[in-house]
């Protein structure tokens, strides 16, 4: 099978359950956005010497792909979507990114203020990433305002993301700083 199907020459794009609807629709935008994410998220992953980033963002990643199979699906179809077995993006997803917020924290991260991206390739893959994740939430909150989006839990899970990467960014400048 091709990985070029023709569907989408017309403008529309597949939903889960073969449902069509425009590119341009804010469900794709949503979902587009948190896979745009996800890539940054490899990007910094490739990038990072320490496994104590790369471990979280490569279950991050996989996170990622639960949250985009919701936001994947419309709304009319989210009970089959349950009822198939597919996982909902829940708060103890939210709390796994809790931890390790507590963890970086509780190493003594240097950060004053705004902090200007770029002290090593990998920090600034990471606030690549990091605003990146705040698209994509603005993007998933625009669809939760529209009423397309139920699971709030989605919304935290970004916000809680974001402030993740903008604390590894800093994890990471910090190591750098010190020296090995």
């Amino acid at each position: 099978m091709s990985i070029v199907t023709r569907t989408g020459d017309t403008g529309t794009t597949g939903l889960m359950y073969n449902r069509r609807v425009a590119k341009s629709h804010p469900r794709v935008e949503a979902y587009g956005s948190v896979d745009e994410l996800n890539a940054a998220l490899g990007f910094a992953r490739a990038t990072a010497n320490d496994p104590f980033v790369r471990d979280p963002l490569l279950a991050v990643q996989k996170d990622l792909v639960v949250l985009m199979g919701e936001l994947a699906t419309a709304m009319e179809d989210r009970e089959r979507y349950v009822r198939d077995g597919f996982q909902l993006v829940t708060p103890t997803l939210t709390e796994k990114l809790d931890g390790w917020v507590r963890e970086i924290e509780g190493q003594g991260v240097d950060f004053k203020g705004w902090a200007t991206p770029g002290a090593t390739v990998n920090a600034a893959a990471l606030d690549v990433a990091r605003t990146t994740c705040r698209r994509a939430e603005r993007r998933v909150h625009e669809l939760h305002l529209a009423g397309e989006m139920p699971n709030a839990e989605i919304l935290i899970y970004l916000n809680r993301l974001s402030d993740l990467l903008w604390l590894f960014a800093r994890w990471v400048e910090t190591r750098a700083a010190r020296g090995p």
